[in-house]
């Protein structure tokens, strides 16, 4: 009697890595809390690497197949290739961006810019240098500097 190839478990972790590989680029880029650190992905990925130890100690039991062994056993690698594309696309590939020469350099004044804020007021730069911090101190003295933050994926 022929055993089919049927392994699930080596077969759920590699359709586990590519659910892993591909939601980060199609729903958690979305989001700053998974896009910087993908840790979802990451425990989308470990899961299925559970699932493909699962499949491998199935395949490679005393009654597994020689087909079976090949199979579970090219599953792993191409589940784990998927699994190192990643790493390599969102960790190392993410960081070669080319820098801005227009940017403002750290200690340097910035550009005078208007932007609107949470309640759809315009805010300046140059006001924000000018007014009081707090109108209703006695001291009002402007403040000297403002603090710039640029949040990466929001231009």
């Amino acid at each position: 009697m022929i055993k089919p190839l049927w392994n699930w478990p080596a077969w759920a972790g590699l359709l586990l890595s590519v659910l892993a590989f591909a939601s980060y680029f199609v729903v958690f880029i979305r989001f700053p809390i998974t896009r910087d650190v993908p840790w979802v992905n990451f425990l989308l990925f470990a899961a299925a690497v559970l699932l493909l130890l699962a499949g491998l100690k199935k395949a490679f039991s005393a009654a597994g197949s020689l087909a079976g062994k090949f199979v579970s056993s090219a599953l792993a690698l191409v589940s784990l290739s998927i699994l190192g594309a990643f790493g390599f696309i969102v960790f190392h590939a993410s960081r070669q961006l080319p820098a801005s020469l227009g940017s403002p350099r750290v200690g340097h004044q910035a550009p005078d810019f208007t932007l609107r804020d949470t309640r759809d007021n315009p805010v300046s730069l140059s006001a924000l240098l000018t007014a009081p911090l707090d109108p209703a101190a006695a001291s009002r003295v402007a403040p000297r500097g403002v603090l710039l933050v640029f949040y990466r994926g929001y231009w």
